[in-house]
């Protein structure tokens, strides 16, 4: 498989540590770099923004998926590749799949994590066979990554399904793992 557009799930806000942002601009770069696209939520803040900046600014190519309601309240960012707009939040996230080689998953909150935990059952179900990278910027999935292991442990989940994702702790991380699956 060719790795050639990559989703990436992160947060909205932007109250948040300098290294999140930092990290997220350099993905950008990586991702521009190596001719691919992203596929992201659209949004003007947070790093989303900083991460879709950072694309355009090296000349990458973005692709932003929002629903409508979110246009209408002008949280979108105004200078993407490619802006589809969908009716639900449901649709959005179904678009952003099929429209991904693989999923990256950075900092955020609830909604990146719940985007993160449906992408994951997805794979567990065979729906797809696609790459998720979790970002582990400055630790912050350590206790996420505790929580699914003892899932395991527990056989809430199957020890197989531990390789459903996998974990990176820097953008070269990031690059060996897509440069190993494509």
């Amino acid at each position: 498989m060719s790795i050639k557009n990559i989703c990436v799930y992160c947060a909205s806000s932007s109250d948040i540590d300098k290294i999140y942002f930092d990290s997220a601009e350099k993905l950008g770069e990586l991702f521009s770099s190596n001719n691919i696209k992203c596929i992201c939520g659209a949004g003007n803040s947070g790093l989303m923004g900083k991460l879709t900046d950072s694309m355009l600014n090296n000349g990458g190519k973005v692709i932003g998926v929002i629903p409508k309601f979110m246009v209408d309240g002008a949280m979108h960012h105004t200078k993407l590749n490619d802006l589809i707009i969908t009716e639900t939040m449901h649709e959005r996230k179904a678009k952003m799949a099929e429209l991904a080689d693989a999923f990256i998953a950075l900092p955020g909150g609830c909604g990146t994590m719940e985007e993160l935990m449906e992408i994951i059952t997805w794979k567990q179900l065979n729906l797809f066979n696609k790459p998720i990278i979790i970002y582990n910027i400055n630790n912050y999935y350590d206790h996420l990554i505790k929580m699914l292991d003892h899932a395991i442990s527990q056989t809430f989940m199957s020890k197989e399904n531990a390789s459903l994702w996998e974990v990176a702790n820097s953008v070269e991380d990031i690059y060996n793992i897509i440069n190993k699956e494509s």
